[in-house]
């Protein structure tokens, strides 16, 4: 239908912007009858994800010829800017972006780095940015994930946590069994991504391989190889995280800093 109303590739992806961004306010609004307040931060989420999108793409069209390092600057922008967005998500927890940033560089860096060594990755700036940004984006994704995880479980578990250091036991021990269940958690998304491969869904970076003329069965390896390279990083990630932050939420004396209200 709108391709009907509207000629030209801008003003159509402007219309079909238009259309979905409605359709997920409209979501959200039914949401807010039960209660659940999310339409200033869906907004702003939307909002920002379409200037940065498009102000990225223009980026890389004037990138197309430029040294190969340039891409490791715009990776590295994209892991700070993840550290802070996912650091977020652990609210009251102490040096949430510190341990972000760190957690998202030796998970997606590390993974980017090697594998562009391996040459499994393309230098490219066309290639090497778009697939980076996809394994720092999952990466940061994981990381908000355990970190909201671990913060939940040891609110839920005080009492808990607080007996056992008044028993003696060491501060690590005391919130082990939390930091293994939020580092499991946070990799269910990445886990169930590769297992519906090709069964429920056929990601993105393979159609467009189809589309650009690349072999059917290489185009299908490459996204495994994408998925793979994915949940590494994310992996590695929410290990660094979780195993950062557990020293974070106690006080020098080893008293549970973290408590329910702060």
């Amino acid at each position: 239908m709108l391709k009907h109303w509207f000629v030209g590739q801008l003003p159509l992806g402007f219309a079909q912007a238009g259309v979905t961004a409605l359709a997920a306010l409209i979501v959200v609004l039914l949401a807010r009858r039960r209660g659940i307040h999310l339409v200033n931060e869906a907004s702003v989420a939307m909002s920002r994800g379409i200037v940065q999108i498009a102000a990225v793409g223009s980026i890389l069209v004037l990138l197309l010829h430029a040294p190969h390092w340039i891409g490791g600057v715009v990776l590295a922008a994209m892991m700070i800017a993840a550290g802070q967005i996912s650091g977020r998500r652990a609210k009251g927890m102490p040096g949430a972006f510190t341990v972000s940033t760190w957690a998202i560089v030796c998970g997606a860096g590390s993974v980017i780095a090697v594998m562009t060594w391996l040459g499994v990755m393309d230098t490219a700036i066309t290639s090497l940015v778009p697939v980076g940004s996809m394994i720092i984006a999952n990466a940061m994704n994981t990381n908000g994930l355990a970190l909201n995880r671990f913060r939940s479980e040891v609110l839920a578990h005080v009492g808990e946590i607080e007996t056992a250091l008044a028993l003696g036991a060491d501060a690590q021990i005391s919130v082990a069994p939390y930091v293994q269940a939020s580092f499991e958690a946070s990799l269910i998304p990445a886990l169930d991504s590769m297992r519906s491969l090709g069964i429920v869904w056929i990601p993105g970076l393979m159609a467009g391989m189809l589309l650009s003329g690349a072999r059917p069965l290489y185009a299908s390896i490459y996204q495994f190889v994408v998925l793979a390279m994915i949940f590494t990083a994310s992996a590695v990630t929410s290990l660094v995280s979780t195993v950062l932050i557990r020293t974070r939420i106690f006080t020098p004396a080893q008293q549970l800093a973290l408590q329910p209200g702060r």
